[in-house]
């Protein structure tokens, strides 16, 4: 991952197990200052291990918006994935070319009920891959937020899927995130006791 900010980059690397939508846990394997942090999803929960505190503290919802390890993703998009499936409604709006793929536009409504802070988020599935090289998140105001873009088609493990991504803030120029793939397996075994405090702690 590549944090890019106009006057400065910061580069960091990790691991990452997930049983999705609800499980993950990442761990930052460098640079040095970071190395041993980890960051445990349980569904709509998130904890962050800070080894140099010793400490596991558990992100409040009033933080959830706060950016995570000072990149453009906030701790509530750790958690979006299952919510996404969850708390919105989806229609499908219209078909659009992106990046060269053949897309259906959807728009993702918040249910009344559902907590979330986006009041619409619209994606472009690519209907020969079912992968989204696109996704918009819209504020209370209906303006683009920040954008979330696919692209680099690879195939790991067999399967095809976008390598690099990058998050764009719009209302911060100069500004984005990138993160790029270099090794994925899918359908390796991991139970869900695997994602717990206990083992933020033990992983490397």
């Amino acid at each position: 991952m590549k944090i890019i900010k106009p006057d400065w980059t910061r580069e960091m690397s990790m691991k990452v197990w997930a049983l999705e939508p609800d499980y993950a846990l990442i761990y930052i394997t460098s640079p040095a200052r970071d190395k041993g942090t980890v960051t445990l999803k349980r569904k709509n929960e998130v904890w962050n291990w800070l080894p140099s505190a010793q400490k596991v503290i558990k992100i409040p919802p009033s933080m959830m918006l706060q950016s995570w390890m000072g990149s453009d993703f906030t701790n509530d998009d750790l958690v979006r994935e299952s919510s996404v499936i969850k708390d919105y409604t989806h229609k499908i709006i219209g078909e659009e070319k992106i990046e060269g793929y053949d897309c259906y536009k959807i728009q993702l409504t918040p249910k009344p009920e559902a907590g979330v802070v986006w009041s619409k988020i619209i994606t472009w599935i690519a209907k020969d891959l079912y992968l989204q090289p696109l996704v918009e998140y819209y504020d209370e105001e209906n303006k683009v937020v920040k954008k979330f873009v696919g692209s680099d088609l690879k195939t790991m493990d067999g399967r095809k899927i976008f390598t690099h991504w990058e998050m764009v803030p719009t209302d911060k120029p100069g500004n984005k995130t990138v993160m790029d793939y270099t090794k994925i397996q899918f359908n390796i075994k991991i139970d869900e006791s695997f994602f717990s405090e206990q083992n933020m702690k033990k992983i490397r």
